[in-house]
């Protein structure tokens, strides 16, 4: 797809407009464009002209420019933009929060054109006193160098997941295969990932390596063998393609997706019990018979252990769990009622109530909230309470109309810096649900954060912290929080915490979320939908879910609506 790649021209002409102080409104239309491109779950090059105008931000221009990248390869306008700056600028514009015209500057000022000059000159203290630069700056530069810098070496699962789907597809189009699978971090569902593997069976091994290396995603061929290739695609990542037998397959799907001390663990079993293990298949010790290796199950068969899922293959007590019978049914996609963080054409979204009922319904939800931006989100639209109550006619006439779905009326409201909430309380107990988050104020310290945060999670009316980190995956790293005092508030008060299914976000991050698990504090998967086709990101937000241990009764939008309301009740009579 080249989705993302729109995303970061359109991020580009939004920076280098910013440098040359252009008009703000065109500057905030691009990013958020942008954002919305990165978080579309549909390709682009598939999409009529109709459908791309009918994307959050993007107008006849933009779309335009959207059409001329999808034909051409390239955008003309950007290109000439590209010139009007100096080159060393750009390179310092990936640095998360520096800023376009704080790069400008410090580039006007030192001459400096790359992180190593940016790095250094941090490290020297020589970057104090340009405009735009605090005390603390340069501290928070040299963390967002760091930031960059393990960005490059991994890429977030959003993108490497729907990148090794296209190459997928692609091999299947283009040579004989047997099975094949995407292995590897991906196919644990980490939310960053370092390269891909993919696990293939073949009746003609040479010629599906040469379609391998052939393919127009190839940037580089690192090696090629018979059964083994590795290549760089076009957007530095690198995959490696392993080709073996069908009564290896399973063997070697396994040995590449389990972590590497999951997988010495099963070695440590394996040897107790006379039997080794590799990636070829099971055998027995004495004798080297072999006893499987076709399929996963046959591995985890003869080691006596019942099927590790995926998700769990991380030697964080799974094998245990599943040697004494205690692993967790898992969450799954199809448990999921409905969405609680949901964005319309009243905010920052793309269509209608109306035409978001329809999208979930097709989904295979039965409710979603709205959750439109409170006031003090200009940039978004929020809502006034004049318009809080227009709303909320529109969707009592919404509901009226549907007889086989429901639309909650809520709200994402903004918790200011001090901790008090946009909306007062009067307000409030007449919403359905309340969804509280921050979008400001990102760079407070640890303690002031945590009791920004806690102060709304003690109102009654707060039923969830939207993306409890701020978050975005190679873009911006999570606010100062102490995580351990909010979960602990979150149980204490019965607040929900979010997965937002964004998959740039993946926020609440999965570690969390089983420590949440294990305090008994509810978790929400919503899709922070601003484009009807978003619904479809839940199954990130089930991924994340499922890599903390999350059962059906762990997640609050499993309920049936009328179960929910109930539920979210208990919280407002304490």
């Amino acid at each position: 797809m080249k989705n993302r790649e729109i995303a970061r021209i359109f991020t580009d002409i939004a920076n280098i407009m910013e440098v040359q102080e252009g008009n703000p409104f065109k500057v905030r239309a691009y990013r958020k464009a942008s954002l919305n491109l990165e978080g579309l779950n549909r390709d682009l090059a598939e999409m009529s002209h109709k459908e791309i105008l009918e994307i959050p931000g993007v107008g006849k221009d933009l779309a335009s420019l959207i059409e001329e990248y999808l034909s051409a390869g390239s955008v003309a306008m950007y290109e000439h933009l590209k010139e009007s700056i100096p080159a060393g600028v750009f390179s310092l514009l990936a640095v998360p929060d520096l800023g376009p015209k704080t790069a400008r500057h410090i580039y006007d000022t030192l001459g400096i054109t790359s992180l190593e000059e940016l790095e250094e000159a941090a490290r020297e203290h020589r970057l104090a006193g340009i405009r735009g630069i605090g005390p603390k700056s340069e501290e928070h530069i040299l963390k967002g160098i760091d930031s960059v810098r393990r960005g490059r070496e991994r890429q977030p699962l959003g993108k490497m997941l729907p990148a090794a789907q296209d190459l997928v597809a692609a091999l299947k189009a283009r040579a004989p295969f047997g099975r094949l699978e995407i292995a590897g971090s991906i196919r644990r569902r980490r939310d960053t990932v370092k390269d891909i593997d993919l696990v293939a069976t073949s009746p003609d091994p040479l010629k599906a390596m040469d379609a391998f290396v052939e393919l127009p995603q190839v940037r580089e061929v690192l090696m090629k063998g018979g059964t083994r290739a590795s290549v760089v695609i076009l957007d530095g990542v690198q995959v490696d393609l392993r080709i073996v037998e069908p009564d290896s397959f399973g063997a070697l799907l396994g040995h590449l997706t389990g972590s590497k001390p999951h997988n010495v663990h099963l070695r440590e079993i394996a040897v107790k019990r006379g039997l080794k293990i590799n990636e070829y298949g099971v055998f027995r010790e004495s004798d080297n018979v072999r006893l499987g290796g076709e399929s996963e199950e046959d591995v985890y068969r003869i080691l006596k252990i019942p099927v590790i899922p995926p998700v769990l293959r991380e030697d964080q007590g799974e094998i245990e769990a599943a040697l004494a019978g205690t692993l967790p049914r898992l969450v799954c996609l199809e448990d999921l009622k409905g969405d609680l963080h949901v964005h319309s054409k009243w905010s920052d979204g793309g269509h209608t109530i109306r035409e978001l009922a329809e999208a979930a319904r097709q989904a295979g939800l039965s409710y979603f909230a709205v959750t439109d931006h409170s006031q003090t989100l200009g940039g978004a639209r929020g809502l006034t309470l004049d318009r809080l109550a227009e709303q909320a006619r529109e969707v009592r006439a919404v509901n009226e109309e549907l007889a086989d779905f429901r639309v909650l009326h809520g709200t994402e409201m903004d918790i200011l810096p001090d901790g008090s909430l946009d909306f007062p309380d009067s307000v409030l107990k007449e919403l359905d649900l309340v969804v509280a988050s921050v979008h400001s104020a990102f760079g407070l310290p640890k303690d002031k954060m945590t009791a920004r945060i806690t102060a709304a999670m003690r109102n009654p009316y707060v039923a969830i912290i939207a993306h409890p980190t701020g978050r975005i995956l190679g873009e911006r790293e999570a606010y100062q929080v102490d995580m351990e005092e909010l979960l602990k508030v979150a149980a204490e008060t019965g607040t929900a915490l979010e997965i937002n299914s964004y998959p740039l976000r993946l926020d609440l991050a999965d570690r969390y979320v089983r420590r949440a698990k294990e305090l008994g504090v509810a978790i929400a998967i919503d899709s922070d939908t601003h484009v009807k086709n978003q619904f479809d990101t839940l199954s990130y937000g089930i991924s994340v879910a499922q890599r903390g241990w999350l059962e059906k009764k762990d997640v609050l939008n499993t309920l049936e609506a009328s179960a929910l309301l109930k539920r979210l009740a208990q919280k407002r009579k304490v």
